[in-house]
């Protein structure tokens, strides 16, 4: 575990259950952690300049919004990695893009607002990274939501 204090771990385990959504958030982070608002904004900058937040932002339910998923592999050569996850990161629609040791070891999911518009943006891929080995692995239900990583905080 990376080195965090007491305050990182109230800070993470806050974020991560219950983000403020109040006019001042940050004051509110700071008020349920102990800190100021600029403390608990520089507290925040701090964890995600060290790798251990990747993104603040809320989670739907995108099927209740009339969207489809998508979960896809692709067999994506050594020393093609970085060029792919360019391509793939650069489509708004790509929400979570993740290597894998394996035979199909790029894995990322599409949200979109119909199939169409998924068959559109895998070709899409398809043609601009030249890779044709990939899985689409529709979304048909949900399992897993709203996941809390504990950390501890006292």
């Amino acid at each position: 575990m990376p080195d965090l204090d007491d305050i990182d771990r109230r800070v993470l385990d806050v974020i991560q259950a219950a983000f403020p959504l109040c006019r001042s958030p940050y004051a509110e982070l700071g008020r349920r952690v102990g800190l100021s608002a600029e403390a608990a904004m520089a507290r925040v900058q701090s964890l995600r300049e060290r790798g251990l937040i990747r993104r603040i932002g809320g989670v739907v339910n995108s099927r209740e919004l009339g969207l489809v998923g998508t979960l896809v592999g692709m067999k994506v050569p050594p020393d093609r990695i970085d060029a792919v996850a360019a391509v793939v990161n650069a489509v708004p629609n790509v929400t979570h893009n993740y290597l894998r040791e394996d035979d199909y070891d790029m894995w990322f999911t599409i949200t979109a607002a119909s199939r169409d518009d998924v068959t559109a943006i895998l070709a899409d891929i398809r043609e601009k990274t030249g890779i044709e080995d990939v899985l689409d692995l529709p979304s048909l239900r949900t399992f897993k939501i709203n996941v809390h990583l504990g950390f501890g905080a006292t």
